[in-house]
């Protein structure tokens, strides 16, 4: 096995820590939702594998290894029972058209976990919107399941779906626990949490990001729901349910399209929170934090360049007043 990852990969030591991160979350989706969740897991990295492979092999390079995490994290963005094909075709897409095009690892402008799981959110909106799961409780939940049973009533379904259709909110202690339906990686807070913390300490992830998306946000969402908004829920709510703290470690972390600036990685974290609690209370969408994302990807080399502009503006004018 070592021998096949130094002939065709290239050895990538954070991308690896970032798998490690992720392993609690693999299991802990195998729990509440069955061993449904691994294999989809398995069929969706052979097809991230098979289609950056194939691209690199023609330009003469190896396979990076952050395939491996984009496709864990898209994986983990999923609804339980997304059918296979549609996941496969996700994926491809998310690699090919926001990492190959743009010249393969460290040059690609958008996240390409996020752009294959809004590519399938909006191609395939039923299976990615509709179909939820009952997630599994006690001991030895989902490990003997296959999957688990599916969700009918909308009054049952994801948290976020469910404030939107009739105003009530789940318990903090089941949103901090993963004892609601979701996708497969983003229902269990506390998990994620401490992979933030293991991510920070390890000096892979930015704090920087995390804190200033966590700043707009409940700067935002709490201004909008003390000014009594009806589609705006209460920010510890906010913050624990719709996948947004697995965006804020995980998605909007992402060293290749987040700004490279402190200052920039501030704005761009802040901007991503705010439009979050936009996208949630005003558009079509329940969650908000993908789209969110992806915005913030758009204007991440502008928000550089214009710090960098700033900065050289500044000290040219020190360099005029002492001149």
């Amino acid at each position: 096995m070592s021998s096949i990852l130094k002939n065709y990969f290239i050895k990538q030591k954070m991308m690896r820590t970032v798998i490690i991160s992720l392993l609690p979350l693999i299991l802990a989706s195998i729990y509440f939702f069955g061993w449904r969740s691994l294999l989809l897991l398995l069929i969706v990295t052979l097809g991230g594998v098979i289609t950056e492979g194939l691209y690199e092999k023609k330009q003469g390079k190896k396979i990076s290894e952050a395939i491996f995490v984009t496709c864990i994290l898209y994986v983990l963005t999923l609804p339980p029972g997304t059918p296979f094909w549609i996941a496969v075709v996700g994926i491809v897409f998310g690699v090919f058209f926001a990492k190959e095009v743009f010249g393969g690892f460290g040059k690609n402008l958008f996240n390409p976990a996020l752009v294959a799981r809004a590519f399938i959110y909006i191609s395939f909106p039923e299976p990615l919107t509709i179909r939820w799961y009952q997630p599994a409780v006690g001991f030895p939940g989902g490990f003997t399941k296959y999957l688990t049973e599916s969700i009918d009533a909308v009054a049952q379904s994801t948290p976020m779906l469910k404030f939107r259709e009739a105003g009530v909110t789940e318990p903090i202690s089941n949103l901090l626990l993963g004892k609601v339906s979701g996708s497969l990686g983003e229902t269990c807070a506390v998990l994620i949490i401490i992979a933030g913390i293991y991510l920070i300490y390890k000096k892979v992830a930015s704090w920087h990001i995390m804190a200033a998306v966590f700043v707009g946000f409940m700067v935002a969402n709490t201004g909008l729901y003390l000014l009594g908004s009806p589609s705006i829920p209460d920010p510890l709510f906010g913050l624990l349910s719709g996948g947004f703290l697995f965006g804020m470690v995980f998605m909007a972390t992402d060293p290749i399209s987040a700004p490279k600036t402190k200052e920039g990685k501030w704005i761009y974290g802040i901007l991503i929170g705010i439009v979050t609690v936009i996208i949630r209370g005003y558009a079509l969408f329940a969650g908000g934090m993908m789209f969110a994302i992806l915005i913030g990807n758009t204007f991440a080399p502008l928000i550089d360049e214009g710090v960098k502009y700033y900065k050289t503006s500044r000290k040219n004018k020190r360099k005029e007043v002492t001149a």
